[in-house]
Parts: C-alpha cells; sequence; structure tokens
C-alpha cells in the first residue's frame, strides 16, 4: 500500500496533468482485473491507483489534498470550523473537529453534530441545521449493482456533570473541558441505489448539521462520483465498449463474445460489417435510476487484420482479388 497517492501514481508532488494522466494510464492497463483475472493484489492495486487518480486529476480536490492530506476529504469542514474558531463561536459552541479516521472511507463527518450544545447566554433560535454534502466515490460495477457505505458519524450528548454549560462553579467543566458536551463516534450505514451517476445525490435525511433550538437537523447528502472504468464508458444510462472481429468474420458474418456488465453474451456479427461500426445491445446498459428498464449497450466494432498469412491464405486471397476485380469490371 502507497503511503500517499503520489507515491501511488509513482510521480512527484509537483507533477503536471499531464504526468499524472500518463502514469495512470499505464498504472491502471498493467493493474486491471481483465488482465489479471483472480489477482487480489493486482485488484487491491488497480482500486489504490484508480482514487489516487480521482483526487490528483481534479484541481480542487489536489488542492485540498495538498493541503490537508488523508483528510482531505474534511477540507470543507475544517475550514468550516477554522472561520468559526476565528469568530465569535470560540466560547458560544459550535461544530469540533475530531481527525479521528475509520476504514477506507474515514470519519469524514468529525465535524457534525447531532445538536448543538448548551450554554449559558440563553437558548438560541429555532433554525433547521445546514444540509451537508459530502463526496464519495464508486466503481461502475457499485453503481450497476447498487452498494452501500459504511460512515461514522460523531453525535453529541450533554454534559452531566456542567449541564451543558460547560462551567461547574464557576470554573470550566474538566468532565468536558467548557465544551458542555461529550462527543461519541456512531456508524452509519447508507444504501447507494443502482443507477447512480457522477453528480447524482444521496439524501439521508436528519444527519447533516443539528438545528439550533427546537429546530430540526439538516440533511446528508452524498455526492456520488463514479471512477472510470477499464472497459465501459458511460453515456447517460448506455455504455459503450470495444470488441475485435476477425477480418473475415466482419467480411462473412459471424459470432464474438463481449463482455456485459453481467456475463458474456454471443454478438452477431453482420456480413461485409465495417471498422467502427456500433452495434446495439438493447437493455444491456445501466439500469435507469429510480426508475425500471435500463439503458442499452453498444459495441464498437474492431476489424483486427492479420499480422502475417499463410502461402495458402495468400493464394486464396489472390484468387478472391482476381474474381472480385471481374466482377467490378462487369
Amino acid at each position: 500500500m502507497a503511503k500517499n497517492f503520489y507515491d501511488a501514481l509513482g510521480v512527484a508532488r509537483n507533477a503536471t496533468d499531464k504526468e499524472i494522466r500518463s502514469a495512470y494510464r499505464k498504472l491502471a492497463r498493467k493493474h486491471h482485473p481483465d488482465v489479471n483475472p483472480n489477482d487480489r493484489a493486482a485488484e487491491a492495486r488497480f482500486k489504490e491507483v484508480n482514487a489516487a487518480y480521482e483526487v490528483l486529476s481534479d484541481p480542487e480536490k489536489r488542492r485540498k489534498y495538498d493541503k490537508y492530506g488523508d483528510r482531505w476529504e474534511m477540507a470543507d469542514q475544517l475550514e468550516e470550523h477554522q472561520r468559526q474558531s476565528a469568530g465569535s463561536w470560540a466560547r458560544s459552541g459550535g461544530p469540533q473537529v475530531n481527525a479521528e479516521q475509520m476504514g477506507d472511507f474515514g470519519s469524514i463527518f468529525d465535524s457534525i453534530f447531532r445538536r448543538e450544545r448548551g450554554g449559558p447566554r440563553g437558548q438560541p433560535a429555532n433554525r433547521r441545521g445546514q444540509d451537508i454534502e459530502t463526496p464519495v466515490d464508486i466503481s461502475l460495477d457499485e453503481a450497476f449493482h447498487g452498494t452501500t457505505r459504511t460512515l461514522t458519524l460523531q453525535t453529541s450528548e450533554v454534559c452531566r456533570v456542567c449541564g451543558g454549560t460547560g462551567e461547574v462553579a464557576g470554573a470550566i467543566c474538566h468532565n468536558c473541558e467548557g465544551i458542555g458536551q461529550l462527543i461519541k463516534p456512531r456508524r452509519l450505514e447508507v444504501k447507494v441505489p443502482a443507477g447512480v451517476k457522477t453528480g447524482s445525490r444521496v439524501r439521508v435525511a436528519g444527519e447533516g448539521r443539528p438545528g439550533t433550538g427546537a429546530g430540526p437537523s439538516g440533511d446528508l447528502y452524498l455526492v456520488v462520483n463514479v471512477q472510470p472504468h477499464g472497459r465501459f464508458e458511460r453515456r447517460g444510462d448506455d455504455l459503450y465498449t470495444d470488441v475485435t472481429v476477425p477480418y473475415l468474420d466482419a467480411i462473412l458474418g459471424g459470432e464474438v463474445p463481449v463482455t456485459t456488465m453481467e456475463s458474456r453474451v454471443a454478438l452477431r456479427i453482420p456480413e461485409l460489417t465495417q471498422n467502427g461500426r456500433q452495434i446495439r445491445l438493447a437493455g444491456k446498459g445501466m439500469p435507469v435510476l429510480g426508475g425500471h428498464g435500463r439503458g442499452d449497450l453498444f459495441v464498437r466494432v474492431k476489424v483486427q487484420l492479420p499480422e502475417r498469412l499463410t502461402q495458402a491464405e495468400r493464394t486464396h486471397l489472390e484468387a478472391l482479388r482476381a474474381t472480385r476485380a471481374q466482377t467490378v469490371n462487369q
């Protein structure tokens, strides 16, 4: 396992976008599961390379990663906390940040509380809490079948020693260190439905920032990013892939195997199929999010010419060329 995303791609921290893209393509081809079937180490390396490229290829995500490292997904929360700490919330309460990480998804909601802390300055107005958005990366396979993500939320409860005031007998409460709340982690499993696209938002009601007073909490939105796939290109609910067809099958017609998201199927190649032709497989694309049916799979034909000919093949082809010339000249 690489120490950081730059090591994962084997590039320097000041690498250009072109260098990052070139390194990713080379490593993705080398470790792709289709090239290394049943190789768990290669599969893990492929996922690591994809995760690194997803961040380093995006200027804003790369900026956050360069500044916060493994905690880059918490950048918005951290920066908001820094702004709040510089203002009037320094003593009146507000989101606190805990840098704990958990698993590959991480404790990305360390600044989320279930409700605001109490305090000696009176009750706040009843206001709904803010919604929160956080990115989540999934593979195309997960987008096809649906998946789950386990998140770690930091929930709070009123300190029983000071009753939420943060003070005991005029001094800072040592049980909660003057915060008025005790913070405890809570795990939450979120279902990501089949058919999501990059940019899809998965809503988790009531798991956003806490409201003030009696106001309800906001909602949590997972903003989906579907990572590139080595075999399929996605356009909406349709998928595109390539298949290599021997030149004789392209001329005479035949069948070739094609891999879909679920299985391998026999694709019928009509006679005289031209290079670049697209053949549609209805209903073999992505599930329609929140609806019924699926998109289509479009298979692009790449006619494969032989690298060398046997003498017998050459003889037959020469005869065919002569026959073809006579037919054209008639």
